[in-house]
């Protein structure tokens, strides 16, 4: 894994917005072109780790059920706890029918087992055709957890034989990914998400559940050296109160503990930009690196460069130049049928990220 040994390097978290182009994402021919140019505009913004913007996925979870058995139970709706406190929000968010639609997604019914292998492969070779001059290619792949927390066991007789049996199945996709020579990124929303849409809990009770949801993770990807994994971990991408949202601090000893070399974590929104300060307090163990997220990917605010560097020289500072890597909170097209962030604001968000990742490495490096 490539990492800031001369300069701030620059990523993001995954999902990016599918060109015009695609209309059609069983088309590969239309997937080819939407992958070759998606790397281009990364290039052409400055971004350094790149990857093929998840355009050829309706999502970056349930993209699955496209390439494993076992998901045909009904959907099972699950409610955020903010919005509850404040339903005109609520009803005014849920309102909208492709977020609904974002919900609607099966149950797990039966054993799940990886069927189809040809979406992966067609992926890796597509994005492997594409790289071209990027300092480093990554793939994402959706974690055990998130599947959990998106399509929900009805099938197995624990969450844990669930988690397992996830963990099992998608060791294929991972491996896969990791034998084409790309970092593989796993999506871990669910370590934090699960806090507000899961019954109510201690702090002691969830971060075992995030403990069980790790676990099942290193054990997926115990055939894969840890620098050339990194884990995305987020509290939900949508515009919200987020006032019930578990604290960083409460669970990220546990995350730097898992395998992953690199997590990714939301650093740019009003919510969590202040939890820069944990890593006074948590030791960074040896050879683990941050993507703090300096571009908030729920506003078309375009950040200014010199609020990138200054969040970026915040981490530095804590932990380290050669442990931080530029990110996002998250996808800026998280769902193909739910794109928020209007798609040029995107990539120039992004380029607004190089700028300032070069400000922030001009002070770090040339700073007596």
């Amino acid at each position: 894994m490539k990492t800031s040994t001369e300069r701030i390097l620059t990523t993001h978290t995954g999902s990016l917005p599918r060109p015009a182009g695609l209309t059609n994402r069983h088309d590969q021919e239309a997937v080819r072109a939407a992958v070759a140019e998606t790397v281009e505009r990364q290039l052409d913004a400055g971004v350094d780790i790149i990857n093929d913007g998840e355009v050829s996925k309706p999502s970056y979870a349930t993209y699955v059920t496209e390439r494993m058995s076992g998901f045909g139970g009904e959907p099972v709706p699950f409610q955020l706890r903010d919005l509850a406190a404040f339903p005109e929000f609520a009803q005014k968010m849920m309102g909208d029918p492709d977020l609904v639609a974002v919900f609607g997604n099966p149950s797990c019914n039966g054993p799940v087992a990886y069927t189809d292998t040809a979406p992966v492969e067609a992926d890796i070779a597509n994005l492997s055709a594409a790289s071209g001059d990027a300092t480093e290619t990554f793939m994402s792949a959706a974690s055990p957890g998130v599947i959990e927390m998106f399509m929900p066991n009805r099938y197995y007789p624990s969450t844990e034989e669930y988690l397992l049996a996830l963990a099992d199945a998608m060791k294929t996709e991972y491996d896969a990914i990791h034998r084409a020579g790309l970092v593989l990124q796993l999506d871990c929303p669910d370590l934090a998400c699960e806090w507000s849409i899961g019954p109510e809990v201690t702090t002691a009770e969830f971060r075992r559940v995030v403990a069980t949801r790790l676990e099942a993770l290193d054990h997926a990807t115990r055939e894969i050296p840890p620098d050339r994994l990194r884990l995305h971990l987020c509290w939900g991408n949508y515009e919200g109160p987020h006032h019930t949202d578990v604290p960083l601090a409460d669970i990220i000893d546990l995350v730097l503990a898992a395998r992953p070399t690199a997590v990714s974590f939301e650093g740019a929104n009003p919510r969590h930009e202040h939890e820069w300060e944990v890593f006074e307090d948590v030791q960074l163990p040896e050879g683990k690196v941050l993507i703090p997220g300096v571009l908030d990917s729920t506003t078309n605010y375009i950040e200014h460069p010199e609020l990138v560097a200054q969040r970026l020289v915040r981490y530095a500072n804590v932990v380290g130049r050669e442990h931080v890597i530029a990110g996002s909170d998250c996808g800026f097209a998280t769902f193909a049928a739910f794109v928020p962030i209007d798609p040029k604001i995107t990539w120039a968000k992004l380029a607004a990220m190089a700028e300032g990742a070069r400000l922030a490495s001009q002070e770090l490096w040339t700073a007596p």
